[in-house]
């Protein structure tokens, strides 16, 4: 029903223009995000001079983020979607640290806390919003209880932290926006917090979300969630075979 409404509310040339690059489903999106972040990885592990390397990976997180809050959007269980973000936050984080440290290291947690987190402050938000009658003041306090576990993921060190969680959060907040403007304005938050280095090519994730057609796709859940820890692991025995 969003989405007819999202349709509804376009221009009729825009939706016919946006029908034709429409072509990505929500299973091509996260492989793109996969793929990215992979070369991000191997990048910063064993190529660090590389920079294109990095520059590439910085589509992962927008893309990533935008998945999080499309799947609290259509999820059955949003309890049991933290659930899960948070037992692969801690089935991610030895294999976090291997691959990244070569051992444990509490300098910086994996990405699944921060998701964890993200799905949190949604979930606060929804709560605080519809229990202060909405409007202005229920999206007043509710913002500021996304703030405060934004500060917190800061506090716990969480990778990519305050700004993964406010990114999440400003594709959540304009889910019914007509796509063009919810992408701008995401991929704007980006820039804005995130706006050093190699972080500016982060906006070029503008180009895959807008080429979302609206559909799951094959979906290969547990794929995705497996291969997070499971590629970590693998550059964390290849760090130690060839970085010795």
């Amino acid at each position: 029903m969003a989405r007819q409404r999202i349709a509804a509310s376009q221009p009729v040339g825009r939706a016919d223009a946006l029908r034709k690059i429409q072509v990505l489903d929500g299973t091509a999106l996260k492989l793109i995000a996969l793929v990215t972040m992979v070369i991000d990885h191997v990048g910063d592990i064993f190529f660090p001079e590389q920079m294109w390397m990095r520059a590439i990976g910085r589509l992962a997180m927008p893309i990533f983020c935008f998945c999080v809050a499309e799947a609290y959007i259509h999820t059955r269980d949003r309890r049991a979607y933290l659930e899960r973000l948070g037992l692969f936050a801690l089935i991610s984080e030895l294999p976090f640290d291997f691959a990244h440290a070569g051992g444990i290291d509490l300098a910086q947690q994996n990405i699944m806390l921060t998701f964890a987190l993200a799905v949190m402050a949604l979930m606060a938000y929804d709560y605080l919003y519809e229990k202060q009658g909405g409007g202005i003041r229920g999206t007043v306090v509710g913002g500021l209880a996304v703030a405060g576990i934004g500060l917190l993921s800061i506090a716990l060190r969480a990778d990519y932290n305050f700004s993964a969680i406010g990114l999440v959060f400003v594709f959540y907040v304009l889910r019914d926006r007509d796509p063009f403007i919810r992408n701008v304005g995401a991929v704007a938050f980006e820039a804005l917090v995130r706006n050093v280095g190699i972080y500016r090519w982060g906006v070029l994730s503008f180009f895959p979300l807008m080429m979302y057609n609206g559909k799951r796709g094959r979906g290969l859940k547990m794929f995705f969630y497996l291969f997070y820890p499971g590629h970590l692991l693998l550059l964390g025995l290849l760090r130690m075979l060839l970085l010795r």
